[in-house]
């Protein structure tokens, strides 16, 4: 099976794709994790997409589409992926459908993780992770035993640039000009699943198994 997670940033989709990825052997593919990786890395691509990320801006077309189609093409996602970032524009979902058309396969389902302005600043303003050991917490929900520090390493407790307030409100803003409409693109399709993502994980999990497992 294929999926692909929509929602605002914070809505939890990554969460669920990793919960559902660890029960169905499926592969998790975040683009935001692979970018991240690749700026840390100073790789061509990652040198080029860190100006857009620090902005909270969405990265180039482009940038994205090579990643992804070299993914399929290899191969690596046969077995049924999870697709958590990508496609976030409607020329993205186009790209989409051509490189799986390409490669004898097809998109299932669209999960859309519905979770309001509000919720979305609240948990990301509260997001920290371990530069270390990349351990994450969020306020306050789940918080270290000692306020700032890790439980692991010790080390003081930082936030990512993209989830500073100002810049949480931008990425909304983004993604309410430049991503939403592609809501459309998949209801269109008949492909588009709408889950409320302000629950609880176990609830949410819970009605995304009954859709998709």
């Amino acid at each position: 099976m294929n999926l692909v997670f929509l929602g605002p940033p914070g809505s939890g989709k990554g969460t669920q794709a990793d919960r559902l990825a660890a029960k169905t052997g499926m592969r998790h593919l975040s683009t935001g994790d692979m970018l991240r990786a690749s700026v840390k890395a100073e790789t061509e691509l990652g040198k080029k997409a860190e100006g857009y990320m620090k902005k909270g801006e969405l990265v180039p077309d482009a940038l994205l589409i090579g990643i992804i189609k070299e993914k399929i093409d290899s191969g690596d996602l046969d077995g049924g992926f999870i697709l958590d970032g990508f496609p976030r524009t409607i020329p993205q979902a186009e790209n989409l459908n051509e490189m799986l058309e390409e490669n004898h396969a097809n998109l299932d389902w669209v999960i859309l993780f519905d979770v309001s302005d509000e919720e979305v600043v609240k948990r990301l303003s509260g997001r920290w992770f371990c530069p270390k050991c990349n351990a994450g917490y969020n306020y306050p929900m789940k918080m270290p035993k000692v306020e700032g520090v890790c439980d692991r390493e010790g080390a003081q407790l930082t936030r990512r640039p993209d989830d500073e307030p100002s810049v949480v409100l931008n990425r909304l803003e983004v993604y309410k000009r430049q991503t939403q409409p592609i809501e459309d693109f998949y209801r269109d399709e008949s492909k588009l699943v709408v889950i409320d993502g302000e629950q609880s994980p176990e609830k949410v999990f819970s009605m995304l198994l009954q859709r998709v497992g």
